[in-house]
């Protein structure tokens, strides 16, 4: 994202673009409000919470679970539902598709028919294990979840996290 004007944007661009294919462009006006259109992004409110459209799915379930500076629970009912009656979970992190004042998506997966499917997300600002704690913890007070066996990478907070929080749980490392 950038502050330079609309019409630095379309100056610059139009520096590049052929003279002869000038004239099929839409007008500076119609291409001012194109690149205004697309810096209207969904941000947070004054409170910092999401706004109203993202909190719910298309179905019209709630879908933050849990929303404070330092973690961002996405799931609803149905998925908690899921989770809960499946005994064998899978887990992973992600760094590349955060926003940027996170660290990372981390997911839980459980086996659905023949697919495992992602069922809960959460946004975390690290990867220590009280991050991951943290997560877990509030995941804990929907429900009394009783996994047999969840599956990790290598990350050490997760590992950490997931024997401390779950400790009768069989844990695998990598999937």
């Amino acid at each position: 994202m950038t502050d330079e004007s609309s019409s630095s944007i379309i100056n610059s661009a139009l520096r590049t673009y052929p003279w002869s294919a000038v004239g099929e462009l839409p007008r500076s006006d119609g291409l001012s409000l194109t690149i205004r259109r697309q810096r209207t992004t969904e941000t947070v409110d004054v409170k910092g919470r999401l706004p109203e459209k993202l909190r719910k799915t298309y179905r019209d379930e709630d879908f933050i679970l849990h929303e404070d500076k330092k973690l961002i629970i996405f799931t609803t009912k149905t998925n908690l539902s899921i989770l809960k009656q499946n005994k064998h979970w899978f887990a992973d992190g992600t760094f590349k598709v955060c926003p940027d004042n996170c660290y990372q998506l981390f997911t839980l997966h459980a086996k659905m028919t023949n697919a495992i499917i992602p069922l809960v997300y959460g946004l975390l600002i690290g990867k220590s294990n009280d991050d991951y704690n943290q997560f877990f913890e509030k995941l804990f007070e929907q429900d009394n979840f009783q996994p047999e066996s969840i599956m990790t990478d290598f990350e050490s907070g997760t590992i950490k996290s997931v024997k401390g929080m779950l400790p009768n749980v069989l844990h695998k490392d990598t999937f």
